[in-house]
C-alpha cells in the first residue's frame, strides 16, 4: 500500500505506530527520532505519508512540518500529539499537516485517519493528472 515514515523520539511509540502501519499492509521505510532527521529522511525517502510527533528534540515537528511543506507542498503529514496538545494543533495544520492522530491512540484511530489523507493525497494526484491530459 503506502510507503510511510515514522517521525517520534519515543521508540515505543515509533514500534507502536509500526506495528499498526505494517498490520493494515504498509511499508515503513523509515523511522526519524528528531525533527532535523525527519527532515532528512523524507528528503531522502519522498514517503507517501509522514507521522510527525510535535515535541521532538534538535527540531519540533511542527518546524519540520513547515520545511518539508515548503519544499513538497503536497507532502501528507499525520501529527502525532498528546491529549494535552490539542491547542498547538492549529499551529501545525497551518505549517501543513494533512490531519492528527492523539495520545494514546486506538489503532482504528491510525488507520482511519491514514487512509482518510492518502484518499485525498490519490484523489488530488487523479485530478492533477487529469487536468495535464485534457
Amino acid at each position: 500500500m503506502a510507503k510511510i515514515l515514522i517521525c517520534d523520539d519515543s521508540a515505543f511509540m515509533r514500534m507502536m505506530l509500526k506495528k499498526v502501519l505494517v498490520d493494515h499492509g504498509h511499508e515503513v521505510i523509515g523511522e526519524a527520532s528528531d525533527g532535523r532527521q525527519a527532515v532528512q529522511m523524507y528528503r531522502q525517502y519522498r514517503p507517501d505519508l509522514t507521522t510527525m510527533d510535535i515535541t521532538m528534540p534538535k527540531m519540533d515537528g511542527i518546524e519540520a512540518v513547515r520545511l518539508i511543506h515548503e519544499e513538497d507542498p503536497l507532502a501528507r503529514i499525520i501529527m502525532v500529539t498528546a491529549v494535552g496538545q490539542r491547542s498547538i494543533i492549529t499551529d501545525a495544520l497551518k505549517a501543513g499537516a494533512s490531519d492528527f492522530i492523539v495520545k494514546p491512540f486506538v489503532p482504528s484511530q491510525v488507520v482511519e485517519a491514514i487512509n482518510k489523507v492518502l484518499a485525498s493525497r490519490f484523489f488530488t494526484e487523479s485530478l492533477d493528472n487529469n487536468s495535464k491530459k485534457g
